[in-house]
Formats: structure tokens, sequence, C-alpha cells
């Protein structure tokens, strides 16, 4: 018999099952009493229909680029495995009307006294960012970014005198895909303000969650978790925290080998179990993965 007349009689497999984990660009927090910015949009499941050497897409969604005065905040870029797309995090709300935060795939916090967290759309890949709601035009709190396992927590109650805290990003999702539990994917702290009254910033959530700041640059999300960043004062020197660059993972068969196209970065390895795991740190839009 041929070999063709073998493999065939055999049965060959012509696709594989592919566990993945897409996670999204973080937003950006808010400049001017901004609120938090939301995570990326999470996804973590199971292809089972990848076909073998079929070329399927593969990009990692760019944060938000750090809001400025006039430039006050930014949603993170989509992040996409073959027919996965998670989507963007929200950026913070700011100053302008609305003081809403934007909807992504975590909502964006609000910005100070009368703003609303942002939405988590499409729904299922986070939660929404936290509101404001204080309509004292001396007390203005912000909210925090929502986050993969968390809603971002509203704006805090005004306390004595004009003292009020601002609401802390939401935390982050762990995944197990690679081996060892990892959280990622936290929303960013709501800024704060000190010019005539004194209302402290937002932490960040966990899973690297930008903290929030009232007069200096707020943090950034960290790199290759989604999350957001965090949101700042008024002070024109400043800007607020970027949103945090996405990330993919993709758990397969070890007896396949995965061609990615040149403009993709990342790291394969075998762990016990007989999967291999590669881990894409950027890919840019045109970019692709195939196995063999």
């Amino acid at each position: 018999m041929s070999l063709l007349g073998i493999i065939a009689s055999q049965n060959y497999p012509r696709t594989i099952t592919v566990d993945y984990l897409v996670i999204a660009g973080g937003g950006s927090g808010g400049w001017g009493f901004g609120g938090g910015g939301g995570a990326g949009g999470y996804k973590e499941s199971s292809l089972a229909t990848i076909s073998l050497n079929t070329n399927y897409t593969l990009t990692v969604g760019a944060g938000g680029a750090a809001g400025v005065a006039g430039a006050e905040r930014n949603n993170g870029a989509n992040s996409i495995f073959a027919s996965i797309t998670s989507t963007g995090g929200g950026g913070g709300g700011t100053t302008s009307t609305p003081r809403n935060g934007n909807s992504g795939g975590s909502g964006g916090g609000a910005a100070g006294r009368t703003g609303l967290g942002g939405a988590a759309s499409p729904s299922g890949q986070g939660n929404a960012g936290g509101d404001a709601n204080y309509a004292n035009t001396d007390i203005t709190p912000s909210a925090g970014g929502g986050g993969a396992g968390a809603a971002g927590q509203a704006a805090q109650a005004p306390g004595s005198g004009t003292t009020s805290d601002s609401g802390d990003g939401g935390n982050g999702s762990a995944s197990s895909i690679t081996g060892s539990s990892i959280t990622r994917a936290g929303g960013g702290g709501g800024g704060g303000r000190s010019d005539g009254e004194t209302t402290s910033a937002g932490t960040g959530g966990t899973g690297g969650g930008g903290n929030g700041a009232t007069t200096t640059n707020a943090s950034a999300g960290s790199i290759n978790t989604g999350s957001g960043g965090g949101g700042t004062g008024a002070t024109t020197a400043t800007s607020s925290g970027a949103g945090g660059s996405g990330l993919i993972v993709l758990k397969y068969p070890d007896n396949r080998t995965a061609t990615f196209s040149g403009g993709v970065t990342q790291t394969t390895a075998a762990p016990s179990g007989g999967f291999k795991v590669s881990t894409i740190t950027a890919a840019g839009l045109s970019d692709t993965v195939s196995w063999a």
C-alpha cells in the first residue's frame, strides 16, 4: 500500500483542538479628575476545529495611549485569534461632558461629580466601570475601571469637610493555561484632586491595573496583561496611565508544530502533560499562525 493509502486508512486527523486565552489592550485612565481605564476583553476557552496547514489571524491589541489635556482618554485595541475577538478596554471618564467612562471589554470608570461607568460591551468579556454620581461641585471623587473579574469601584461617599475617596479598579481574572495560575486584566484606579479639596486616588485592580494619581502622572496598566491605566487630576503637566497591551496564549498537542508569521513575538514551552504552550506578546493586524 502507498504511504497516502496508509494515512487514509488510519483516518489521519485533519483538525486539532487549541485552548486559548485572548486578552485585548486595556483602556487608558481619564485625564482631569479622571476615572480608571477598563481592562481589555478577556476570553478563555477552546476551538476544536483548527485545521492543519491553515493560516489563522493573530493580533495582539495595544493599550490605549495615556490621556493628556485635549486628548483625555483612549480605548484599547482588540486582540484576535481565528474567529475569537476580545474587545479593547474602555477609556476612563474625564472632565469633558459627559463625564461617563467609555464602554469596552471592561468599561472605564466615571469622572468626578456626575459621571456613569462605561458598560462591558459586548457582554461576557469583563465588567462595568464604577459610577461617580456626586453632584456637589466641591467634591469630585472619580471611579475605578472595570476588571475581568470584578466591576470598578464607585466613587466613595464624601467624608468630613472636603475629603473623599476615588474608586479602586476592579480585580482581574486568573488563568492556569500556562501551567501556573496568573491573574491578568485588572482595572485602573480613579484619579484624585488636591486643588482646594482633598480627593485621594484609587488603587489599580489585581492583575496589573494602574494606580490613580492626583498631581503626578498616573500609573500605566502592566504590559501584556490587558490592564487599565489609572486616572489623574487636572494638572496640565500630568498624564493619565496608558492601558496595558494585550496577550494571547495558545495550548495545543505537543506532537504539533506552530508556525508564526514574521511580525509575531512569542515563546513556546512544552510543560508536562502532552501539550505545548505558545505565549504571544506582539502580533500585528496581518500576522498569522498555523499548525502542522
